[in-house]
């Protein structure tokens, strides 16, 4: 099969946003059938979606207990939409999507986003992706022809004529849909139908490029499924552009509505805490404390890289790391910027050379911003959790900015668009 670098793709003058005819659950209740996004869902969170509603979105993203069972996917979607349980918009539109709560409003535009390379420059990742996940992913969209939760985008429209559009809508209109979830947060959706309001959207994004926040491996898979339609053309040619040059997608203004951004912890299993300190005193200063909270407000303040490493008792404040060590551990060929993250360093010379693994999906294992998960998991796999501060997003962005990948699992934006407010069939076109 032809690769990404041997095969003509289109080439988008911009940033692209274009309306979609959007699938929405046409249900009492819509909180109940929505979720959060298909890898923040814990084993012993999806019972608990199942049991919310008995169509739950997560159904979809997740088919069956083994989370592999894609035509079960595709035929429950079949099904719900020709029962009515999931409507079609008869006019393609750009959704406005608020998020509101307390301490947190989001507004941004969700639509098709057309897909571009790296190279490019205008839709930039800032993470490297699992072959695993992406192999995952393919295999559910392409066997359900649909994209189900859209990517998170975010990108510096110093408050445009995008943004005031997303601000006027939401404070003069009447909601499409809205949805109160569990969590306190209120959802709403707008739909932007009108040609002189799509063209302001238009105008004000083509001169911009966007990072990816959150979706680092829905978004190569939607590549993979690109390269894939556009290799299997008439007589072994190129496809005419269709469906799959685009990805649903929600895109935020990151200067009107700056994101969250939490860390995402680690726990490796199989090594005790004493172990792990021991073994860090050679290259790191060691601070310990009593319990977890004092541990934690210590991490909160250190400057410079540091950890703090726990299992459920006493915790290990790791900083000032010895720098002829670290200097040797880092890669010559990253920026300093790169060099200097607390996951760079984790990566590169906590995991590897002070404890000899690797930060990869079969030796360490994976908390999304609760250390206190962390730590029970650490306890139960008899192994130490590692505890990290959030990057900045400045950070980041600078990173992405100079073709950059910080290591895997760097970041965790918010807030994240909920899953089931509105899906994408390729179908549609």
């Amino acid at each position: 099969m032809p690769t990404m670098a041997n095969l003509e793709l289109p080439v988008p003058d911009g940033l692209v946003l274009r309306p979609f005819h959007g699938v929405r659950f046409a249900v009492d209740d819509l909180a109940e059938v929505t979720s959060p996004p298909y890898d923040l869902i814990a084993d012993n969170d999806v019972r608990d979606l199942l049991d919310s509603h008995p169509n739950n979105v997560v159904r979809l993203i997740l088919p069956g207990a083994d989370r592999h069972r894609y035509a079960e996917a595709r035929e429950i979607l079949r099904s719900w939409l020709s029962s009515g349980v999931l409507v079609t918009d008869e006019v393609p539109a750009v959704y406005v999507y608020e998020q509101a709560g307390a301490g947190v409003l989001q507004r941004g535009l969700i639509g098709d986003v057309g897909l571009a390379s790296p190279e490019q420059g205008v839709i930039l990742p800032h993470e490297d992706v699992m072959p695993g996940p992406v192999a995952d992913r393919l295999a559910l969209m392409r066997t359900t022809e649909a994209n189900l939760e859209p990517i998170f985008l975010l990108y510096e429209g110093r408050g445009g004529a995008a943004t005031r559009l997303v601000d006027e809508v939401a404070a003069t209109r009447p909601p499409l849909v809205e949805a109160g979830t569990r969590d306190g947060i209120r959802h709403r959706l707008w739909a932007l139908t009108d040609p002189a309001e799509l063209s302001v959207v238009d105008t004000d994004l083509r001169t911009r490029s966007a990072l990816i926040a959150d979706g680092h491996h829905r978004y190569a898979t939607y590549r993979a499924l690109q390269e894939e339609h556009r290799a299997a053309g008439p007589d072994g040619g190129t496809a005419e552009p269709g469906p799959w040059d685009f990805g649903l997608a929600l895109l935020v203004d990151v200067d009107a509505y700056p994101p969250d951004l939490k860390a995402i912890h680690r726990v490796v299993p199989d090594l005790p805490l004493d172990e792990a300190v021991a073994r860090a005193r050679g290259s790191w200063q060691v601070q310990e404390h009593a319990d977890l909270a004092d541990g934690l407000a210590a991490l909160e303040k250190a400057t410079g890289p540091a950890f703090l490493l726990a299992d459920g008792g006493s915790a290990h404040l790791l900083t000032d790391p010895d720098p002829c060590q670290l200097e040797h551990a880092m890669p010559a060929d990253r920026s300093v910027r790169w060099r200097a993250l607390n996951t760079s360093i984790l990566a590169e010379f906590l995991l590897p050379k002070v404890w000899g693994t690797h930060d990869d999906e079969r030796s360490v294992r994976i908390v999304h911003h609760d250390p206190e998960a962390a730590v029970r998991l650490a306890r139960e796999c008899g192994g130490t959790a590692v505890l990290l501060n959030p990057l900045s997003v400045d950070d980041v962005l600078a990173v992405a900015a100079q073709g950059e990948r910080v290591p895997r699992k760097s970041t965790s934006f918010g807030p994240k668009p909920r899953t089931g407010l509105v899906l994408r069939l390729l179908t549609l076109g």
